[in-house]
């Protein structure tokens, strides 16, 4: 046997000379050196058996063959006698087998052994090779390393097709999307012909970064290298378009395809469940099943979000069946399956999938989470927080808004406050969609001042971060403030968005300020491109009912160029109750009730408008309509956090263990406040009964119960939070005004629409409510 011995340096490595001996006998190569071993598992190019009898180690165990001491690559010189040897005429390895050594690079991300190969590819006089270079620059590209691709790409004398879509493939894969759609110009200038590798690559590139210009030209050019029946192509041409929002140029190309596969559907079926297409999304999947193509992951995962979209929940319950039948893991696709169910408000099926998830991930955490926070169970998602926390699944900055979002719906600062502290510990506290939902959770807890520090303290804020301080301040009765802080956002160069825009209009109609709420509704379009939506009208319909101009709020609720929702319609109806116009109230409301049948809501405002008229008649009317078709009006009730514990009451509750204490402190306040000229104001009670009976009503409201129970069990001074789930009352807003002066105290009473903070006898709303 001989044995030649050859040193030289290793190109990018610290290592300064190592000596190889290679050598080749009886058809077997063996390449070693004194202080590491190239070792890889591969076939040779000549056809025969992988070493290792053939089996091609496993990813965990391939960094084992690397580190061999000696590694042999068997080749069978009789079928290649002309095979290449060095000058002492001992066999050399050839093309094929470094391209396996660089594969075997690339699956262990081992590319300091392929440096190593990169300098015996010199030695060997590889280095002018095209194929060997291709695969070499091709190994540096997907581990990372694209400054040596590029230098390998700029030494290649004759570059091919192959070349340069390996380098456009390393630049795509590394984030620099506008270089690989450079190297494909130059590609084309260079007289080359263009393959479907190349343009499936720029088309990819034109996907991620949203580049529909780009992607039509390149659309143009595939048509005029004819392939444009391809099927991989035409998949990356759909993708393209859905990924720019034109899902109708994405159809075109879909129909167009002479072959389609399960990427092509996928793709198109995505499109539509991504840009309200969710019916359309639904169709194509039943069309894919019915042509004998089996759905993958990403198809079901965009047919669940379809149905998610359309609140589907039986067409989403046969995909679940389909999925089943598919024989998918719920380990992979059932956080998609929570969603759904989630969304179409099924949370005992969503919670059956989350429990049967045997490998739960953080992603699947996440989505019950959200799941819980969408359907309002404030409660059920910090159970199921705390438990994540103590089977260790780290939170992120998605659980983290989640939970936050939970703590402010509840406006429980007893829970909010802790996560603040632990978000603050493990140093997220830096993220700008964290830090807009501290702020946002602070503001719903009636903690404004708390959350406007947080405001000011944030190191990034963005539209949202503005967005939530200045919805806080509306929400409070601090309208101008809320609009003070909108001017400091333009001059910051911050551009609002039509979130914003509610969030001004209501700050506007919170104080009753028309003109300005007609200023800004009108510049949003003339000066900020926004187009109003239906929000936006409600808004002004708000502004202009409260301020007294119910006409004005009709013209322009007639002139929308919408037909009016639910939303817009309830706005209306709350004007109509303000003013007591009896006759649009029954016209508005039966609007509401014909939209949303089981609403109770409207039914409710209606009887109370013909109540507060004293129509007992059409009181009776309406209530034995909502008992006629099975809707329930909300039980109101109130709550209050004390030393970290919530306390619930509704009107003459009896059921709390201190209820005695409770009624005799409250006996004991109303009989103060009257001697300083309270009176119970009994036109707000709506019920036809005795004088005596409705104030006795009044007294046992749910919140002035809760009212009680915070004297009782908290410090003289202190402030007081106090939660409502309906609108509170005139009588009792005017209770707690005499109690903020009388105990020395400041309320906050949050209701269904907004705050109250009672100080010295007055309130933030002064009264414009």
């Amino acid at each position: 046997m001989s044995c030649a011995i050859i040193s030289w340096p290793i190109p990018k490595t610290n290592q300064t000379n190592l000596n190889y001996a290679f050598s080749s006998s009886k058809g077997h190569i063996t390449i070693s050196h004194s202080s590491s071993i190239i070792g890889f598992p591969v076939a040779t190019d000549l056809g025969l058996p992988t070493i290792n009898h053939g089996k091609i180690p496993t990813r965990e165990n391939q960094q084992d063959h690397i580190n061999a001491n000696v590694t042999h690559i068997r080749a069978d010189c009789k079928e290649k006698p002309a095979q290449k040897t060095n000058m002492e005429g001992n066999f050399l390895p050839s093309q094929g087998v470094y391209a396996r050594l660089l594969k075997g690079c690339i699956e262990s991300k081992a590319a300091e052994k392929g440096r190593e190969l990169h300098a015996h590819i010199i030695k060997t006089g590889f280095e002018s090779d095209v194929f060997v270079c291709n695969n070499l620059l091709n190994m540096y590209a997907k581990c990372g390393h694209l400054e040596d691709a590029c230098r390998v790409f700029d030494k290649i004398p004759e570059r091919n097709t192959v070349s340069w879509t390996a380098m456009m493939a390393g630049y795509a894969q590394s984030g620099n999307g506008e270089e690989a759609l450079e190297l494909f110009c130059q590609l084309r200038r260079a007289g080359l012909k263009v393959d479907q590798f190349a343009f499936v690559i720029a088309l990819s590139v034109c996907s991620k970064i949203a580049a529909w210009e780009k992607g039509k030209q390149i659309h143009t050019q595939v048509v005029q290298s004819g392939f444009e029946s391809d099927v991989y192509v035409g998949s990356a041409l759909i993708d393209v378009y859905v990924k720019c929002g034109k899902v109708g140029d994405a159809r075109r190309v879909f129909d167009e395809m002479q072959e389609k596969n399960v990427v092509s559907w996928t793709s198109i079926i995505s499109g539509y469940a991504q840009s309200n297409g969710a019916h359309e999304a639904i169709k194509l999947f039943s069309q894919m099943k019915l042509k004998g193509l089996v759905p993958n992951l990403f198809t079901f995962t965009s047919v669940l979000q379809a149905c998610a979209n359309l609140a589907s929940l039986e067409e989403g319950r046969q995909v679940h069946n389909s999925i089943i039948k598919a024989g998918l893991d719920f380990d992979v696709v059932g956080s998609s399956l929570i969603g759904m169910y989630s969304k179409c408000k099924s949370l005992k099926d969503a919670r059956q999938v989350f429990d049967e998830i045997s490998k739960r991930n953080l992603v699947s955490w996440n989505v019950m989470i959200a799941g819980y926070v969408q359907n309002g169970c404030g409660e059920e998602t910090l159970k199921l927080f705390r438990k994540m926390l103590r089977v260790g699944i780290e939170p992120d900055k998605f659980t983290f808004t989640g939970i936050l979002s939970a703590c402010a719906n509840l406006a429980s600062l007893g829970c909010g406050e802790p996560i603040h502290a632990l978000i603050i510990k493990i140093g997220m506290n830096a993220d700008v969609s964290v830090g807009n939902a501290v702020v946002d959770m602070y503001a719903k807890c009636g903690c404004l001042a708390d959350a406007h520090k947080m405001f000011e303290e944030m190191w990034e804020r963005d539209v949202v971060s503005w967005n939530a301080i200045i919805t806080g301040y509306a929400q409070h009765g601090y309208g101008k403030r809320g609009l003070a802080l909108f001017q400091q956002m333009q001059q910051e160069d911050i551009e609002p968005n039509h979130i914003t825009f509610v969030s001004v209009l209501s700050a506007c109609s919170r104080v009753g300020l028309v003109d300005e709420g007609h200023r800004y509704f009108d510049s949003m379009y003339r000066d900020h491109g926004i187009a109003p939506s239906i929000e936006h009208y409600a808004c002004m319909i708000d502004l202009l009912g409260r301020a007294g101009q119910l006409g004005a709020a009709n013209v322009l609720f007639n002139l929308m160029p919408f037909k009016p929702n639910a939303f817009v319609l309830r706005n209306l109806l709350g004007v109509c109750r303000i003013h007591g116009n009896i006759d649009l109230a029954k016209h508005v409301a039966e609007g509401i009730i014909e939209l949303e049948p089981h609403d109770p809501a409207a039914y409710v405002v209606l009887s109370n408008i013909y109540a507060a008229a004293g129509i007992w008649d059409n009181v009776g009317k309406v209530r034995k309509l909502m008992k006629d078709r099975g809707v329930r009006k909300e039980l109101g009730c109130s709550w209050i956090e004390v030393k970290n514990k919530v306390h619930k009451f509704v009107a003459r509750d009896r059921s709390h263990p201190q209820t005695e204490e409770i009624y005799k402190k409250l006996e004991e306040l109303t009989r103060e406040l009257k001697a300083i000229d309270y009176e119970p104001d009994t036109s707000f009670v709506l019920h036809d009964v005795e004088m005596e009976q409705k104030e006795e009503f009044l007294c046992q409201h749910s919140e002035k119960l809760a009212i009680a129970f915070g004297l009782i069990s908290t410090q003289p001074g202190m402030h007081m939070r106090i939660m409502k789930n309906l609108r509170i009352c005139g009588d009792c807003h005017t209770f707690m005004k005499f109690v903020a002066n009388f105990t020395m105290r400041e309320l906050v009473m949050r209701d269904a629409s907004r705050f109250h903070h009672f100080q010295n006898g007055v309130c933030s709303c002064g009264d414009y409510w």
